[in-house]
């Protein structure tokens, strides 16, 4: 422990373009006061800032999201205006005493004892870089609203992959984007892409509904396209699903960067019981608590998420396939196992220049009907800490140095731990 401490020491939617009820990735994390330099490109110049706040108010709270856009294009009316921007980011990272076997600092990742001598690792990576288009509209009949794509290169071979394609209006919003079941503006800041081993983080094409009630106060519900990632096993198939993901939550902010939120999903896992030939369907559901504060200079994260069948939800827990398991000594059957995941954080703001935080997290799969029993190897738990000092050069460029510190401890006991150094720049366009 005394090596770790030594170490350490060294829009969201289209319904909230006109009164956004969350945190803003701006009200988060400390930026540059005054304008930042924004291009835009039009014949008339009436109406520039009240688009710019348009943009700014429908920013992303995630860390990782890209910030308001640089470039805009407009029409004659000023009725809508195109955004373009994104950021490059290039990350550095060196492991020592233990290695993670993932550019992401991943727990579940740790390498199983005798797999391999190598204890110490150097890597560069820079496909989290991101590209977006951001398009917003003012009309009679929708209102405002916003079609929004982005990516980055976390596809195959670097590949260029889709992380958000949405349209969003009236409060609805329809496509490809985070799940509602997350809550993005409660995740603490992290140069590890990946972030806290017990936060929830997922995507999925879907169709959500949120509206603001009274002052303070949020409710969202959506549909989601289902996903089920299974242990295999004999004489079971998992393929086609018959139903949607439901989410939902209920969210009270009482001022910036402050709130608190519920929420919970339900999910029907189906498979098919080969044995007897019949298709057969599993009951997942789970229920999270999470929420940020500001305390002066002090800003505070937290979230504790716990359920059956929602391994793909969960960070660490959704690289194991156990969404599903089967059944010991029951060809053709499956079961859901109970599973948790939580995180604390606390960001200090130095300055509009320099911040810092520090993040401790879990993960925990527990077991049923004599799991543990015959997978002595699978994971049972993982702990993830993480210290973190951040730097704005300017409005654009931004630099940060990391300590992380990682545990995975398996059903027999066994435990493994990794260290690893990320440094990282990124620049905002």
């Amino acid at each position: 422990m005394k090596t770790i401490f030594k170490s350490m020491s060294c829009l969201i939617l289209g319904a909230m373009i006109v009164t956004p009820m969350f945190a803003q990735q701006k009200d988060l994390y400390p930026e540059l006061e005054g304008p930042g330099p924004v291009v835009i490109i039009s014949k008339d110049k009436n109406g520039k800032e009240e688009l710019i706040n348009v943009f700014e108010e429908t920013q992303r709270p995630h860390f990782h999201d890209p910030r308001a856009p640089r470039f805009l294009l407009t029409d004659q009316q000023g009725k809508f205006a195109l955004g373009i921007g994104g950021y490059l980011k290039t990350t550095m990272e060196y492991d020592f005493n233990g290695i993670v076997d993932d550019v992401d600092f991943i727990p579940a990742l740790i390498p199983q004892p005798g797999s391999t001598a190598v204890r110490n690792q150097f890597q560069m990576d820079a496909s989290t870089s991101t590209i977006f288009l951001k398009l917003v509209g003012r009309t009679k009949h929708l209102g405002n609203f916003i079609v929004y794509t982005a990516g980055n290169f976390r596809g195959s071979g670097k590949t260029f992959e889709l992380q958000n394609a949405y349209l969003s209006f009236l409060g609805f919003t329809m496509g490809y984007d985070t799940g509602l079941f997350m809550d993005l503006a409660a995740a603490p800041p992290t140069i590890d892409f990946q972030g806290p081993d017990g936060m929830t983080f997922y995507r999925a094409t879907q169709l959500r509904y949120e509206a603001n009630l009274i002052k303070g106060l949020k409710v969202g519900v959506g549909v989601e396209m289902p996903s089920v990632d299974g242990t295999p096993a004999k004489d079971v198939r998992i393929g086609k699903q018959r139903m949607p993901d439901i989410p939902a939550y209920v969210q009270y902010s009482w001022a910036k960067a402050s709130h608190i939120r519920v929420g919970g999903i339900l999910r029907s896992m189906t498979y098919e019981d080969q044995v007897n030939n019949k298709a057969k369907s599993l009951t997942g559901w789970g229920i999270q608590a999470s929420g940020t504060a500001r305390l002066g200079n002090f800003q505070l994260y937290g979230q504790y998420t716990y359920g059956k069948g929602i391994a793909q939800y969960l960070n660490d827990i959704s690289n194991l396939n156990v969404d599903i398991v089967p059944l010991a000594d029951e060809s053709g059957r499956m079961q859901v196992l109970p599973m948790k995941g939580w995180y604390v954080g606390l960001q200090y703001n130095f300055s509009k220049r320099v911040f810092a935080s520090a993040t401790y997290s879990q993960s925990r799969l527990f077991t049923e009907d004599c799991y543990a029993h015959f997978n002595e190897t699978q994971y049972k738990k993982g702990q993830y800490l993480v210290a973190n000092v951040f730097w704005n050069i300017s409005h654009n460029l931004q630099v940060g140095v990391e300590y992380l510190h990682g545990w995975r401890e398996n059903f027999n006991d066994v435990n493994r731990e990794a260290n690893r150094i990320n440094l990282s720049a990124q620049y905002n366009f």
